[in-house]
């Protein structure tokens, strides 16, 4: 393979990087026309379990700021994998075999776990809190009107499909840092007790303060520890 200069990396680099904006700005003008799809798709778990459900705009740029936020949320999704390939094929001409043998998995696996964290979040996750918030609030000893601002609503999904995203990522982690030599089986196994500790803390943390959804989190993530440690290399 010819080696490149200095000056002709920087093109190169130079050019991938236009590339990538140049993708990110279709992907946006692409989310734009999307992003009312999207909002109803976003809504429909909380629709599914209340019958009178309404959500309220409470400015008239609401509207604007919502097309605004998931055409960003669109474009950033799109243009993610796009920039991995581009950073991969940047860098991949000088990684020896294993190396690339080694990084390879992760561009595969990562967003495919992204992906079962999202889906478990929205179809598992989302019909069970919204149910027990709504039956809650109109439950209420005094006469109340649930109209739940939108902005707030699609704030709090998609936080939490970005949680469950990244929660999910645990497997591969520690799977990561087994085979590079950082983490042993046998010291994860003998630590069990504490990351279990751990993943309820963090479930605490990362979820709304409601038994349900930190349950509905600390369950899977156990259940990802556990089969992490079947691929863990002794």
């Amino acid at each position: 393979m010819k080696k490149m200069t200095l000056m002709q990396h920087f093109a190169e680099l130079r050019r991938r990087v236009l590339w990538t904006l140049a993708f990110f700005i279709v992907a946006f003008g692409a989310g734009w026309f999307v992003a009312p799809y999207i909002q109803e798709f976003l809504t429909a778990p909380l629709i599914d379990v209340w019958d009178d459900a309404q959500l309220l705009y409470t400015g008239i740029t609401d509207g604007l700021m919502i097309n605004l936020s998931l055409a960003l949320l669109v474009a950033v999704m799109m243009t993610t994998p796009f920039a991995l390939w581009q950073i991969w094929a940047f860098v991949a001409p000088g990684l020896h075999k294993n190396e690339r043998d080694f990084i390879v998995p992760i561009f595969v696996i990562s967003p495919i776990l992204f992906l079962a964290g999202a889906a478990f979040a929205f179809y598992v996750l989302f019909p069970t809190v919204f149910g027990f918030f709504i039956e809650l609030n109109e439950s209420a000893p005094v006469p109340a009107i649930i109209m739940p601002a939108a902005r707030d609503y699609l704030i709090f999904a998609i936080r939490l499909l970005k949680v469950f995203g990244i929660a999910f990522q645990l497997p591969l982690v520690m799977v990561l840092l087994n085979r590079a030599g950082v983490l042993a089986r046998e010291r994860v196994v003998a630590m069990r007790r504490y990351a279990i500790i751990l993943i309820v803390i963090m479930a605490a943390v990362l979820t709304p303060p409601d038994v349900v959804s930190q349950i509905l989190l600390a369950v899977p993530m156990w259940a990802l520890f556990e089969i992490s440690i079947l691929f863990m290399k002794k």
